[in-house]
């Protein structure tokens, strides 16, 4: 997402940066997408104010994100581009080829009208999900999941991407990364007896795959 400097007309402009919002393509968020964000007000269980000078603001709505990415071997149209006021990172809205909608987080050099996939053999490109153990050493990922089957915890902020520097074959086998704070984490990487813990929505008719490692990750940066 560009960024743009105001003009210093005022102490406070002086330095002052901000977005200029040109990758979105939809202003309203999808209906069926969105639940309520309830706000307690700084009030407790008894209806006490316990934290003062909280309350107010415009109403938002969270995104269901899917983090997931179990919809397997199912492509998807992307049809938006859209902000959301809860995250950092914009969101890009897919319609799957079934006719479910999701949200996910909008990674760099996608536009409306692209395809992605999830799977374990699937095509390398920025926006599609695959195994690490799929992934080539040196690609930069992100939406990463850490335990099998919660979905992607790790780099999921605006511009955040997380470098995949090596693989062991080693029991247990394993995958290090290097994140943006220059330091490298380790990821154990588990067998599973079939295919289907991930990042998109799993197939009925998935067959057992023996010593596939289903650590899952979403290809490229997020766009910020």
């Amino acid at each position: 997402m560009p960024v743009k400097k105001y003009k210093p007309v005022t102490p406070g402009t002086r330095g002052m940066t901000g977005y200029t919002f040109d990758e979105i393509t939809k202003s309203k968020p999808e209906r069926s997408l969105i639940v309520d964000l309830r706000k307690s007000g700084g009030r407790n269980a008894q209806g006490r104010v316990t934290v003062r000078h909280r309350g107010g603001g415009h109403r938002r709505y969270i995104r269901l994100v899917d983090f997931k990415r179990d919809k397997h071997n199912i492509p998807a149209k992307v049809a938006a581009i859209e902000y959301d006021p809860n995250r950092t990172a914009r969101l890009a809205l897919l319609h799957y080829a079934d006719g479910e909608k999701r949200y996910i987080l909008a990674p760099m050099d996608i536009k409306v009208g692209d395809t992605l996939m999830s799977g374990a053999e699937v095509e390398i490109r920025p926006g599609n999900a695959l195994p690490i153990s799929n992934i080539p050493v040196g690609t930069l990922i992100h939406n990463i999941e850490v335990k099998e089957g919660r979905g992607g915890q790790m780099v999921r902020s605006a511009g955040g991407s997380a470098q995949l520097l090596a693989k062991e074959a080693i029991l247990p086998r394993s995958a290090c990364l290097q994140v943006r704070s220059a330091s490298f984490v380790r990821i154990v990487m588990r067998p599973l007896a079939r295919s289907g813990t991930s990042i998109t929505e799993m197939s009925s008719t998935a067959k057992p795959v023996e010593n596939a490692i289903w650590v899952f990750a979403q290809l490229s940066a997020v766009l910020r």
